[in-house]
């Protein structure tokens, strides 16, 4: 009855990884190469985290 109230958390992963790849870019931009790639890998990670919630 109350599903149309439950958030996806596929959404929020998604808005995350979006949010984390947007940073790295503006590291990279700002010549930051070490946020870059650790910001890159924690959105790599949330991809992976989208995919599976998304396979099962």
């Amino acid at each position: 009855m109350l599903r149309w109230r439950k958030r996806d958390p596929a959404k929020r992963l998604q808005r995350d990884y979006e949010r984390r790849l947007e940073q790295a870019m503006v590291a990279a931009r700002n010549g930051d190469m070490r946020a870059n790639a650790s910001l890159t890998e924690e959105a790599e990670a949330l991809r992976e985290a989208i995919d599976r919630q998304k396979g099962a």
